[in-house]
């Protein structure tokens, strides 16, 4: 390990640009340090970089059609619910009306809670509370992981108010918590609440939550997926909770039980009946009345956005509240990506890049299957199903044809609050989700719109989401070279295609079942393997934090693998493996504020955009021979060092 620590990732800092540095020394400073050097974050943002340009320039040219709908310059799209979105943005933007009524959306709602006297009160008003106000439980509908064509009901903690788990370990944690109060207490008080009172509310939450912190999962525990598949009886899930008639609570909120929960956090709900009980009834209320004036705020007046956001500006280090115009853009977004996203793919996307992309699609799936035919550590049986897996994968790309079932029944109301509506438009999702127990999967569902800026593996339905913005420059462009398109979405593409045989996606059949195909010397092998990608990323300082190994493992699994299937597919074609590595090195980009890398290293399972060039080129046999990279050389790794998983 100590070896790995003095040459993984190159040498220098990724944070602190150096334009003289060589691709031989550390590709990501030797492409990006003028861009770096020169690169300045606009104050109502936390980063700026590649990924946040694309996102720039979406948000753009949506906010600028918004705009022109809105105010009846442009006719209204022929997308169905587009109209709705619309009505959204315009009432989230009316800061004049929003202003006027200040605190009144909520108040009803808000003593609702303060007027809670006991805990039997508590129990019986629950699944009304829960329609504006976090519970300290929750229950999702989801496929289940074992017969994906069939939905199973879930169970699970709350969130902490720190980022993770382990934030309260931090040594500012402290100076966190005070700022989350002072907030609190300032917001409740101009909700007319009695600032003593609100003192005691915040203490009385801040009991509960460094309880919860004890005993729900961290973000590294979130990361192991297949671990949250926790079956269990429905009477012996009842008999956990003894103060709480979780019975009654289930019972009014579906319409039949079912035979099972899959609980998503043993640990919390072996802890949950010395947390849910009477004797907590105080810090429970405090804790709801906490979370729910901080959630609610941001729907309310101009003065208690900008009294809700030093928390969150402590948490990123963003200088400035996002601006009204782009916060009722997201608003929008945040209730109707899915239109939205149709809406953009159908203006902005072109259907030469759609087949020029699912080209290199194929040309990836062939690249990948002939990896796993040559694989020098799989036996022939557990290639065949790889291989079975492989060829079973499904892709989205662009956009979807339909639109799904919940955009039929949200509402929106021009008369009501931007609070009112956001809050019945919660009540429509959760009855949505709960009424899918009893009904098959849809497997057509897109996990992600069109107008995001992203992609992704669902290892419940075997398939890849090529959203349309990501498909642009750099990732790709139909006038760079095709090596610079292997490095930027030909990468991209071979990533998410890793995930479905990363140390979670392996895990999964082609069907989209938990189930073992691995023969036990291939997967002790695969384990090992995945070990050494563990160990070469953890600990590695980014800024003011170290990686977590075993947090970002799937991810990394999934840029190596990614990257060794694009240099595959740039060699075939006879393709510059110098503008590969540069541009994988470009479509990285980033420049962050320190507290938000902190709280990204706290809470994501991807590791820092910066860190993710170096390490996977330094296991490329190719970038050595790309630019003739020696021993003496910064990003220099023993051939034994190099992690190689796919």
């Amino acid at each position: 390990m100590k070896t790995i620590a003095k040459i993984r990732g190159g040498v220098g800092d990724l944070t602190k640009p150096d334009i003289s540095a060589r691709p031989q020394d550390n590709l990501y400073l030797a492409v990006n340090s003028k861009w770096q050097k020169d690169a300045k974050i606009p104050a109502d943002r936390t980063e700026i970089g590649v990924n946040t340009d694309i996102d720039m320039k979406i948000e753009k040219k949506l906010m600028h059609d918004f705009d022109q709908i809105a105010s009846g310059k442009e006719k209204m799209p022929d997308v169905k619910y587009f109209d709705k979105a619309i009505k959204l943005y315009q009432i989230a933007k009316n800061f004049k009306k929003r202003d006027q009524d200040g605190a009144e959306p909520i108040k009803t709602d808000l003593n609702k809670l303060i007027a809670l006297k006991d805990f039997a009160e508590f129990n019986k008003e629950a699944v009304k509370i829960d329609e504006f106000a976090g519970l300290p439980f929750g229950f999702d509908v989801e496929a289940d992981m074992k017969n994906t064509k069939v939905h199973v009901l879930e169970f699970g903690g709350p969130g902490t108010f720190l980022p993770d788990t382990t934030s309260y370990q931090q040594d500012d944690a402290k100076k966190l918590l005070e700022i989350l109060k002072k907030q609190t207490i300032k917001l409740l008080t101009m909700a007319g609440v009695d600032e003593e009172k609100a003192e005691n509310y915040v203490d009385q939450a801040s009991k509960f939550d460094a309880k919860l912190a004890k005993v729900v999962k961290s973000t590294e525990e979130w990361a192991d997926y297949p671990a949250a598949y926790n079956p269990y009886s429905m009477s012996d899930f009842l008999a956990k909770l003894k103060s709480f008639d979780m019975k009654g609570f289930l019972e009014e909120l579906i319409p039949q039980l079912p035979d099972r929960v899959i609980v998503l956090e043993p640990r919390f709900l072996d802890h949950v009946e010395e947390l849910i009980n009477a004797d907590n009834f105080e810090e429970i209320k405090g804790w709801m009345i906490t979370k729910f004036i901080n959630g609610a705020a941001g729907s309310l007046s101009q003065e208690f956005r900008e009294a809700a956001f030093p928390f969150s500006q402590a948490l990123s280090g963003q200088g400035e509240l996002t601006p009204q115009d782009r916060h009722a853009y997201y608003t929008a977004n945040g209730s109707f990506d899915e239109v939205i996203g149709i809406y953009y793919g159908k203006k902005y996307f072109g259907e030469k890049a759609k087949a020029d992309v699912t080209d290199m699609i194929h040309r990836m799936i062939k690249v990948y299957e002939e990896r796993i035919q040559d694989n020098d550590w799989l036996s022939d049986e557990t290639k065949k199903k790889a291989i079975v897996k492989l060829r079973a994968l499904v892709f989205k790309i662009g956009y979807p044809d339909k639109i799904e079932k919940i955009y039929d029944l949200l509402q929106v109301d021009p008369q009501k609050s931007l609070y009112e509506n956001e809050k019945a438009m919660g009540k429509t999702l959760e009855k949505y989700s709960l009424s899918k127990l009893t009904e098959p999967v849809d497997r057509s569902v897109w996990l992600m719109p069109g107008n995001l800026n992203n992609a992704c593996y669902d290892p419940q339905r075997n398939d890849i989401t090529f959203p349309a913005a990501i498909l642009q420059k750099p990732f790709y462009d139909l006038h760079q070279s095709r090596s610079q398109n292997y490095g930027g979405i030909g990468a991209t593409i071979a990533h998410e295609i890793s995930h479905a045989f990363d140390n979670n996606g392996a895990k999964f059949d082609e069907f989209g079942n938990m189930k073992n195909w691995w023969t036990d010397a291939d997967f002790r092998e695969f384990n090992k393997r995945t070990q050494a990608a563990i160990d070469i990323y953890d600990g590695l300082q980014y800024g003011p934090a170290k990686l977590n190994g075993k947090q970002i493992v799937s991810e990394n699994i999934a840029d190596l693998g990614g990257l060794t299937c694009a240099i595959q597919a740039n060699k075939a074609e006879g393709g510059n493996m110098k503008e590969l590595f540069e541009n994988y090195a470009r479509s990285w980009a980033q420049k962050q504020r320190p507290e938000a890398i902190k709280t990204e290293i706290a809470t994501d399972v991807h590791a820092p955009q910066p860190t993710r060039v170096n390490i996977p080129s330094q296991c490329q046999d190719e970038f050595y021979e790309a630019f003739d990279v020696k021993k003496t050389d910064g990003m220099w790794l023993d051939p034994d060092k190099r992690v190689t998983i796919w």
